[in-house]
């Protein structure tokens, strides 16, 4: 069912409450990437067991599967069921009017990512389309999130290990952050420190003091995206830097697939696959628990 504007105004209102609560008492929310129905009650059964705010978040492949509308009302069922805090993201939406939809349809959180779909945009593109996001949403007060430049890596588990110095040209700076975050006026600044899209053969290691200068260098939020494959100690360090957004998305498919695998191996004969999903979904729920409490919000709910 459509979401009226006094709605979206509400819950939108409620989720700049909640990152101003994370920067506050020292945690982030984490935002969980959503599939399907079953990630999406992983995602729910571990918030309501942990009283901990989440997001969940999709893609521009999942909204063309599942549609956006159909996204805002599961979510807000579960929500219900659960008695949970939760709000939905647009995840590295690469056009502007992907993310006005998604505004109009009542999402909280906004990612206009224009390097997404055009690695090479100029520094004057993404400003301006990246502002007319950050205009549109006042009508809702949803939060935009962006970043100046490409961020690499990819949703998926990779077997060849990254080159940490290659990465590292990729890194934010203290100037370009604030530079972009004056430019736009967005909500929630999306941080390059070490953190990278995918899992790797490798662990991930995040230039703490640098989130630590962009940190002063900036009064808006602070997110981390590629946080699959972190150790969580980084996690725990940076929230206490002041980050309060954290994404996860291949942890979460990796014990999908692998935990799906496995059960189908196991029952052969069985076909009515909805039968099998008990175990998938506890094995998605226990990484997202694991993030919980790195992110440090388990306890931190606050239920409207």
């Amino acid at each position: 069912m459509p979401y009226t504007l006094e709605q979206s105004k509400r819950n939108c209102q409620q989720a700049r409450e909640a990152m101003k609560r994370a920067r506050q008492h020292k945690f982030a929310l984490g935002a969980f990437n959503l599939d399907n129905q079953e990630t999406l009650i992983a995602v729910t059964r571990a918030a309501a067991k942990h009283k901990a705010p989440v997001l969940v978040e999709v893609s521009h492949s999942e909204v063309e599967m599942l549609g956006l509308e159909n996204v805002r009302d599961l979510v807000d069922n579960y929500k219900a069921e659960y008695g949970v805090e939760m709000y939905i993201n647009l995840d590295h939406s690469p056009k502007v009017e992907s993310a006005k939809q998604a505004i109009d349809a009542g999402f909280e959180f906004i990612h206009i990512d224009i390097s997404q779909a055009d690695h090479d945009a100029s520094d004057e593109l993404i400003i301006s389309r990246t502002k007319e996001v950050v205009d549109y949403a006042k009508k809702t007060g949803a939060i935009v999130e962006s970043e100046p430049h490409y961020f690499g890596g990819g949703s998926n588990k990779f077997t060849k290990a990254f080159d940490y110095q290659e990465i590292k040209k990729t890194f934010s700076t203290p100037e370009g952050a604030k530079q972009f975050v004056d430019a736009t006026g967005i909500d929630t600044f999306a941080a390059a420190v070490g953190n990278l899209h995918g899992s790797y053969p490798v662990a991930k290691k995040l230039d703490l003091n640098l989130l630590k200068q962009i940190r002063e260098a900036i009064d808006c939020n602070i997110s981390l995206h590629g946080g699959s494959g972190t150790p969580g100690h980084y996690f725990e360090d940076a929230v206490e830097i002041g980050v309060s957004k954290i994404n996860i998305n291949s942890d979460m498919r990796i014990a999908y697939r692998t935990t799906l695998e496995d059960v189908l191996k196991k029952n052969k004969s069985e076909y009515a696959v909805i039968k099998l999903m008990d175990e998938v979904i506890d094995a998605v729920q226990a990484v997202v628990e694991s993030k919980i409490a790195s992110f440090g919000a388990s306890g931190k709910a606050k239920i409207y």
